[in-house]
C-alpha cells in the first residue's frame, strides 16, 4: 500500500563496498519504523492523484518471485507486471548479493564481534539493509500498491526478508529439471554454481537448489510461500493466475493473461535486454518450451534420473514417461501438501 506524507518520519542509507556495511543516519523517530519516500517529477506528473511523496514502509506487503533460474520467474512476474496495482520490474541482482553478504556477516562470530565493539549489532545491520532493499525496489519502478521483486536466489534468503518485511509474500517458480538442465545448456545461461556443459552435473545442481528452496517454502508455510509449477501456468495460465492473486489478496484483471499487450506499454510492462528470458516473454503464454529437452538429453543421463535428481518424483514428475504428461501436474505434490 501506499500513503502521502507531508515530510519524512525516517531515512537510513546504507552505502555498500564488497567487503564493509557503513551506516550514514540513524532513525530520527521510531526505531521500529522503516520508511521510504519516492518523489520523481516524471512520476508524480503521470498521477497527479500522487503528490510530494509516496511512501513505503517495512509494514506493506512485498512480493517476491523466486525458483531456479530458467524455471519461468521472468514469465510469473510479467503476467503480475501487467496487473495495474502490482510493479515488479526487472531483476536487480544486486538484491541476492546484498542478503547473501548479510547472511555471511551477521554468521561470523569474529566480524560481528568487531562490529560490535563499533556498536554496530545485528538489529542494526537488519535495518540498514532492509533500508536498502527497500530503497532499490521502491526507486527502479513506477509506484504501485503492491511492490514485487524477481531475484530468483533472493528466495534463499526467505527467513532474512521476513525478519525485514514482515508481510513479504513469496511465489516458489517450480519446474521440470529437465527442462531448467536443457534451457541451461543450449542458451549457454551463466549461473553460478550450475554445471553448464554436463546434463548429469546441471541436473544434480537443479536438485541441490532446488531442494534447498523447496524446504524454505515448506518450513514457512502455505500463507508465506506459494509453490507454482511452471507447467500450470503455461498450460492453465488462467486458473493459475487467479490462484496467485488470490493468495495475493489481489482483485482480479484479465490482463494478466494477456501480458503481451501490456509490454512496453506507460504502467505496462518493463523488459530488459540483458535477461536471457526477455526474447521468450516478450510473446504471449505459450507451451512451446514444454518438451524440448526430450530427444536432446543423451540416454543415458535419463537413465539415472531418478539417480541425478530424485526431487523430480518427489515433486510430482514423471520420470519414465517421453515425452511426459503434463497434464498430471493438474494435480500437483507441492500444491496438495508442504509435506513431502
Amino acid at each position: 500500500m501506499f500513503r502521502r506524507l507531508d515530510r519524512v518520519h525516517y531515512t537510513l542509507a546504507l552505502g555498500i563496498t564488497l567487503l564493509t556495511l557503513y551506516v550514514l543516519q540513524k532513525p530520527s523517530e521510531k526505531q521500529s519504523d522503516l520508511e521510504v519516500n519516492i518523489y520523481d517529477s516524471d512520476r508524480q506528473n503521470s498521477n497527479s492523484s500522487l503528490k510530494d511523496f509516496v511512501t513505503y514502509d517495512e509494514k506493506v506487503p512485498l512480493l517476491w518471485i523466486g525458483g531456479v533460474p530458467r524455471s519461468g520467474t521472468t514469465l510469473a512476474r510479467a503476467m503480475l507486471d501487467a496487473h495495474p496495482d502490482i510493479r515488479c520490474g526487472e531483476e536487480t541482482r544486486i538484491i541476492p548479493r546484498l542478503l547473501g553478504m548479510h547472511t555471511k556477516t551477521v554468521g561470523s562470530k569474529l566480524e560481528m564481534t568487531r562490529l560490535r565493539e563499533a556498536h554496530i549489532d545485528e538489529g542494526l545491520l537488519r535495518d540498514a539493509m532492509a533500508s536498502y532493499i527497500l530503497t532499490i525496489i521502491a526507486g527502479h519502478g513506477d509506484i504501485a500498491p503492491l511492490l514485487c521483486n524477481k531475484d530468483p536466489f533472493a528466495i534463499r534468503s526467505m527467513a532474512n526478508i521476513v525478519s525485514m518485511f514482515p508481510q513479504s509474500r513469496f511465489i516458489l517458480m517450480i519446474r521440470d529439471g529437465r527442462s531448467v538442465a536443457h534451457s541451461i545448456i543450449t542458451r549457454h545461461v551463466t549461473i553460478k554454481g550450475f554445471d553448464m556443459k554436463n546434463y548429469d552435473g546441471s541436473l544434480r545442481d537443479w536438485n541441490r537448489a532446488m531442494g534447498t528452496m523447496w524446504e524454505t517454502c515448506k518450513k514457512h508455510g502455505p500463507k508465506v510461500c506459494l509453490p507454482v509449477y511452471y507447467e500450470r501456468l503455461v498450460l492453465d495460465p488462467k486458473n493459475q493466475m487467479k490462484r496467485i492473486l488470490g493468495f495475493l489478496g489481489v482483485k482480479w484483471d484479465d490482463i494478466v493473461v494477456h501480458h503481451e499487450k501490456a509490454i512496453g506499454k506507460k504502467g505496462g510492462i518493463s523488459l530488459s535486454k540483458k535477461e536471457p528470458s526477455t526474447d521468450q516473454v516478450n510473446k504471449a503464454v505459450n507451451q512451446d518450451a514444454l518438451s524440448k529437452w526430450v530427444g536432446v538429453i543423451p540416454k543415458s543421463v535419463l537413465y539415472k534420473i531418478d539417480e541425478y535428481a530424485p526431487l523430480l518424483k518427489k515433486l510430482g514428475y514423471d520420470t519414465r514417461q517421453l515425452p511426459p504428461d503434463y497434464t498430471k501436474l493438474l494435480d500437483p505434490i507441492a500444491e496438495r501438501t508442504m509435506d513431502i
